[in-house]
């Protein structure tokens, strides 16, 4: 995501640790109205860290849904009904399809209709809601959560929070907080084919080249690699890996701004030398026939069904996706067929472990602070994406039923399968009893995020763990009519990096028109762009001590 080699820590955020949550969130600086009376019904009177919260009168809540194809929603799943029992409150789900969330929530938000809870969003997606008034700023309402304070403070996430205030000095959206950050998404590659080849696990960009090319010679009829999660965002997840390899951002993670150590100031990332590079190793795959052109625009299931056919050897990957869609199916189909998820490859950036400590999070709707039974909606929320005993609920479900615990170690029941634990299980955490699901089940303390890993998982983990951390971007908050004006600009710009980054990856556009190409994003301003944020950078480090 940032340049590594030129940047060797961030600016200034020891300085800003006095925002911490008093300043976020502090009972003095609550708006009145969400402790008025008239917003307390069905609150618990006493509510704190390590405590169960029950409603005390019967209550429900709608909250969008974002429903995944490989677990649908089942409105006899035992979370619901288990919520139910525990906290006296009924969700109400308003189903999304996946593939059509972002764009859904947008629409419902935009017309008023959104649900007063808004999951599986992800920073900065808020944004387009702040300046219209339709999301809360939770940060006022922090007071409510002791649960969210206690691992904020615990785990000293402020220099990440402060990343995602706005310039108000508010926090438009509830986190998801991780003890430690963590990296999941890399490549599945068919080891049968690298022992076969006598080749090793690919370690740098430079080894993952030269076993592409290893593969091709072996195989000169097929692609090595084609790759999935090309729709909506071509090349979501490859060049995510490959553009970190070098120092920026890309693909799923692209965002406009970059923050430049070296130079101490925001750069505008497609416009970047190390975004080139990261073009320029793609192009080479492609034009070398190593990776398949239609990567990053075919269907998941089209690029799926490549791989387990045996028709390719790598693909896109995270631990979840390789049991769940890969290794049973292709080893039906390809007699020894071995998969592994690789370490992500290293590059020019050097040996580090790109990863936040923050996860999507929830929007709040501000129909909500007119409801009677706010506070008690926020505890409710803070009980489950926050308290311990929520996030081993969300995750693991009923203790004697799906789950036995001894200490730390978990154990999933016998008929049950996640994750391949019990391979041939007849029954699924998440499609039977949808725990484990994505919308409630993520963030929380170390031991919990690796009760589920296997063995193959947690070498995968050690061998990222043991590289340092990406250091957190400072914050550079806009004001409101800042975000108007970038508002204009981000579109045309977003599009054009994507179009172009394409273009040139296929060979529809020749690397020596690189120059041309920034000019061209100058000329949809995204020099101005950079210049508001610097601004906002330089106004908020002045402000807060930087």
């Amino acid at each position: 995501m940032r340049d590594i080699s030129r940047r060797q820590a961030i600016i200034g955020l020891g300085a800003f640790a006095s925002l911490a949550l008093t300043a976020c969130g502090s009972d003095s600086e609550t708006p009145a109205k969400a402790t008025d009376a008239a917003n307390k019904a069905g609150s618990m009177a006493s509510y704190g860290v390590g405590q169960q919260f029950k409603a005390t009168e019967p209550l429900s809540f709608d909250v969008l849904y974002n429903n995944h194809s490989f677990y649908p929603n089942k409105p006899d799943w035992l979370f619901w009904s288990e919520l139910t029992k525990r906290t006296n409150v009924t969700f109400k789900p308003v189903e999304v399809p996946l593939s059509d969330y972002e764009k859904k929530r947008g629409l419902l938000i935009a017309a008023g209709d959104a649900p007063l809870i808004i999951p599986k969003t992800y920073h900065p997606q808020e944004e387009a809601f702040v300046s219209s008034g339709a999301i809360l700023p939770v940060s006022d309402y922090f007071n409510l959560m002791p649960n969210f304070q206690d691992k904020v403070a615990k785990w000293q996430l402020q220099p990440e929070l402060n990343s995602i205030m706005q310039t108000d000095g508010k926090i438009y959206l509830l986190p998801g907080l991780h003890e430690a950050a963590w990296a999941d998404y890399s490549f599945a590659v068919r080891t049968d084919i690298l022992e076969k080849l006598k080749l090793e696990v690919p370690k740098t960009l430079d080894d993952f080249y030269n076993m592409l090319k290893a593969m091709k010679a072996e195989y000169p009829d097929l692609y090595p690699m084609t790759d999935r999660w090309g729709v909506p965002t071509p090349g979501g997840n490859l060049i995510k890996l490959i553009a970190q390899a070098y120092g920026t951002k890309g693909g799923w993670e692209y965002q406009h701004a970059t923050f430049d150590t070296a130079q101490g100031k925001f750069v505008y990332t497609g416009a970047m030398p190390q975004y080139k590079q990261a073009i320029e190793y793609l192009n080479k795959l492609v034009k070398e026939k190593l990776l398949d052109p239609e990567s990053f625009t075919q269907q998941d299931e089209a690029a799926k069904q490549k791989f387990i056919s045996g028709k390719s050897f790598v693909i896109s990957t995270n631990a979840q996706v390789l049991i769940n869609d890969y290794r049973a199916a292709l080893t039906e189909n390809v007699k020894d067929a071995k998969i592994v998820k690789i370490p992500v490859p290293t590059g020019p950036a050097g040996d580090f472990k790109v990863a936040t400590r923050l996860e999507n999070g929830i929007m709040i709707s501000k129909k909500a602070l007119e409801n009677k039974n706010f506070v008690a909606m926020m505890q409710l929320i803070d009980w489950l994406w926050y308290s311990d005993a929520g996030l081993e609920f969300a995750k693991w479900g009923v203790e004697g039923t799906t789950f036995t615990k001894d200490g730390d170690k978990y154990k999933l029941a016998d008929d049950i399968d996640y994750v391949g634990l019990n391979p041939g299980a007849p029954k699924h955490l998440q499609k039977d009893f949808g725990f484990g699901n994505g919308v409630f089940a993520y963030g929380g303390p170390t031991k919990l995020l690796q009760s589920t890993f296997s063995d193959e998982e947690m070498e995968f983990q050690n061998v990222m763990n043991a590289r340092k951390q990406w250091p957190v971007e400072p914050a550079a908050p806009l004001s409101e009519e800042e975000r108007e004006q970038v508002s204009l600009w981000e579109t045309p710009l977003k599009d054009h990096v994507t179009q172009n980054t394409l273009k040139f990856i296929l060979g529809e556009r020749d690397l020596a028109e690189w120059d041309a190409y920034v000019k061209e994003l100058e000329s949809k301003n995204s020099t101005q762009y950079i210049t508001l944020v610097n601004g906002a950078y330089d106004r908020f480090k002045k402000s807060h001590g930087g």
